[in-house]
């Protein structure tokens, strides 16, 4: 049985040297090298092996192995009640409250390295905002978007899953939602009525084995991250730049940097993003839609979920999952969702470009160890990161270290050529931005005329004007002739 609980490998890692390199084995080895064709996403978005309690040592194959263990009577209880809310769910696509649940579950058990998660102190939390007002004060003389942080937190663990729970929803349940809804639709319509209660039941276990992935995933992800944009996206509350205190001194145990340095260069990761993400409105829409855009595209293997329908057995759930881990889901092979994940491959890649070039300008004077952290990160992203991984699991892509490079070293040339302003002026509207094609000519874009979308956006907002006031001047005519014919 495939230890990816719905089939959807995670997509192979991409090294420094390109597309030559070896794939990454799911359960740790090494595969063959990439072969011409193969979709660099992934067959599937959600396969979780290797997580706590979804297969690996010490971990059951599947859900409802982690669920009932080995069935120690003093456990059934226990076991029967999670299975009666699984049951018993009619929620959404996922069963959010058994995700937060698991995923609390998996920070309360601790790291691989026996760390356990812990209430942040009050020094923590004043060190997190003395590094991120300092991170603020560097980054205004490198970049023209103004703070976008009104506060600096320090996160346990267990308070980023609380406080980033909102947008995973945002991200998963459109690609839950495609799935979901194949799994009630396999039976002719005329039967249907009839299978009420068997669909019921299918969509209730299914949000949960939702929820069961995504908890375990999140609560491991809670372990690693060390802010609240990690995966390039704003998965914390607006406004909130966000730490985990315990999660950088794990970082930077063995980096030979002194802690307030790998902490204030974290600071000025994250108090970047939030700057971006604050003062480009219309960037946390593009990239959400991209994730809806490519959920459309998903397709169900429905003869095989049919087959698992027919076959059945509502006294043994787990044959569901195990039906689910025959490979049922993969993206369709149509120009749009290539286009959808290539949109948003190539928003993420511009995002942590920007930031990548804006903090390593920041921080080059001011830190010495400022170009160690640096490519300390992008290995740790070129390795196929816990962030960058995680994401591949929930939606089925993982940000190429290649396009991060590319898209920061477009950012360096067009400071160069353009100046801050220049730079940051492309953020004002999608269309100005690079395209992944300009990722591989960085300096033809550069020097390329680029199109003035303020004056663009002036000439539109005149000629609104203009037939505003001729559509008033239309109406109070109109009027005048209405009281004249009264008159008469």
């Amino acid at each position: 049985m495939s230890d990816s609980p719905f089939g959807f490998g995670l997509p192979p890692e991409e090294p420094e040297n390109g597309d030559e390199g070896k794939k990454k084995d799911p359960a740790g080895g090494q595969g063959s090298g990439d072969q011409g064709g193969a979709n660099p996403f992934g067959a599937n978005p959600f396969g979780f092996g290797g997580l706590p309690g979804m297969g690996g040592p010490g971990g059951a194959d599947n859900p409802f192995a982690a669920m009932f263990g080995s069935l120690n009577p003093n456990d059934l209880g226990a076991a029967f009640q999670q299975l009666g809310q699984m049951l018993s769910y009619e929620g959404g696509p996922v069963n959010w409250d058994m995700a937060k649940q698991i995923a609390r579950q998996v920070v309360a058990q601790g790291t691989s390295d026996g760390t356990k998660d812990a209430s942040v102190g009050p020094a923590e939390k004043a060190a997190v905002e003395e590094a991120v007002r300092l991170a603020d004060l560097w980054l205004d003389g490198v970049t023209s978007l103004p703070s976008g942080a009104h506060t600096a937190v320090a996160w346990s663990r267990a308070e980023w899953v609380e406080a980033t729970l909102p947008a995973w929803q945002q991200l998963v349940d459109p690609v839950a939602e495609r799935v979901g809804a194949a799994m009630g639709d396999v039976l002719p319509e005329e039967m249907q009525a009839m299978a009420g209660p068997l669909i019921g039941m299918m969509r209730s276990m299914g949000g949960a084995m939702f929820g069961q992935q995504i908890g375990q995933a999140v609560g491991a992800l809670a372990g690693e991250v060390v802010g609240s944009t990690d995966v390039g996206l704003p998965l914390g509350p607006a406004g909130k730049a966000a730490l985990l205190p315990l999660n950088i001194e794990t970082f930077g145990k063995d980096l030979g940097v002194p802690k307030d340095e790998v902490r204030l260069y974290l600071a000025l990761r994250e108090a970047a993003h939030q700057r971006l993400f604050a003062h480009v409105p219309w960037l946390r829409s593009h990239l959400f839609g991209a994730v809806e855009g490519y959920a459309r595209g998903i397709k169900v293997d429905t003869s095989k979920l049919e087959e698992a329908v027919g076959q059945l057995d509502p006294t043994h759930p787990e044959q569901l999952q195990e039906a689910l881990q025959q490979g049922m889901f993969q993206p369709e092979d149509t120009p749009e969702q290539k286009a959808a994940l290539a949109r948003l491959e190539t928003a993420l890649a511009l995002v942590e470009g920007w930031v990548d070039a804006v903090v390593h300008e920041a921080a080059k004077s001011r830190l010495t160890s400022a170009d160690a952290l640096r490519e300390t990160l992008r290995r740790r992203r070129a390795s196929g990161g816990p962030a960058e991984q995680t994401f591949a699991t929930l939606i089925g892509l993982e940000l190429r270290p290649r396009r991060l490079r590319d898209a920061a070293r477009l950012w360096a040339s067009l400071t160069d050529a353009r100046g801050v302003d220049g730079r940051d002026d492309l953020w004002e509207h999608p269309d100005m931005l690079p395209t992944a094609s300009d990722l591989d000519d960085p300096d033809g874009f550069v020097h390329r005329e680029q199109l003035d979308f303020s004056e663009i956006d002036k000439m539109l907002g005149e000629a609104a004007g203009k037939r505003e006031h001729a559509e008033d001047a239309g109406d109070a005519e109109g009027a005048r002739d209405d009281e004249d014919d009264t008159d008469k």
